[in-house]
């Protein structure tokens, strides 16, 4: 049995990695051969030299950016969830408001920063509310379709037995729609990363509480472009982390039941 594990593991994990340690050869050859200035392009050797040089400062860079991204994921998750029962609850309250959440989809983020620090002031609060209102859009539409796709003879049974609104809530409707919750919140994990980063360009705070955002932008003015690229890494690996985090989520919450968590 953990032999056969460890076959699926580096099933899995084998062909990304072996696509990475290519990319990454290449990206290092074509540096060595070309040799051009550090200012304008610089190789995975030269990341990775002033990521160690300057782990202190992007390990409290990447801790701020993580604490802001899980404050706004966990925002989007709750308040998505709960606006999605409600608009599901009528089809009217479904119309007069739904467009107001496309509304904030589309507005620019960079729009909004400057309002958040106005009224928030720059820093932790501000970047967080920008991870949320980025991730806030997939949980509720992903959550309402689910929602919305539970079969009808399984909410007439329901009715013929006289459940309350609360147990086919919870024991039919939400049951029913976790898939689609799931998918909401994997696009969410991402786009909370996304959020959290761009909001830090104009929201984030210097010095000791700074983000990774805050790291890309100096390193980009100072045209430091390995600190650019390692800011810019972790940023990357955090949104993998937190696309994980959510797969094994949702692998405990459907593996013995929903077909996409089966092993094949």
């Amino acid at each position: 049995m953990k032999r056969w594990r460890a076959q699926a593991w580096l099933r899995r994990v084998g062909p990304p990695l072996i696509v990475l340690v290519a990319t990454l050869l290449v990206w290092e050859l074509f540096v060595y051969w070309l040799e051009p200035r550090k200012f304008v392009f610089c190789g995975p050797s030269d990341v990775w030299r002033e990521s160690v040089a300057n782990a202190d400062d992007l390990g409290r860079a990447t801790a701020m950016t993580t604490i802001a991204v899980l404050f706004g994921f966990a925002m989007s998750m709750v308040f998505g969830i709960l606006s999605a029962v409600v608009l599901s609850a009528s089809r009217l309250l479904e119309r007069a408001f739904y467009p107001f959440t496309v509304i904030l989809q589309t507005v620019p983020l960079v729009a909004i920063a400057p309002m958040l620090v106005i009224w928030l002031d720059a820093g932790l609060p501000a970047v967080s509310v920008c991870a949320f209102i980025v991730s806030l859009f997939p949980v509720i539409t992903n959550t309402l379709a689910g929602i919305r796709s539970i079969p009808q003879p399984q909410v007439e049974l329901f009715a013929l037995y006289r459940a309350s609104p609360w147990s086919g809530l919870f024991k039919l409707k939400l049951p029913g729609a976790v898939p689609n919750i799931m998918t909401g919140m994997r696009i969410a994990a991402g786009l909370a990363v996304i959020g959290a980063v761009v909001g830090e360009f104009v929201a984030g705070e210097m010095g000791d509480q700074r983000g990774l955002g805050i790291v890309v932008v100096v390193a980009a003015k100072q045209g430091e472009l390995p600190m650019l690229f390692a800011a810019v890494a972790l940023a990357s690996l955090l949104g993998i982390a937190m696309l994980g985090a959510v797969n094994a989520v949702a692998y405990l919450l459907m593996h013995k039941w929903h077909v996409s968590q089966r092993d094949h």
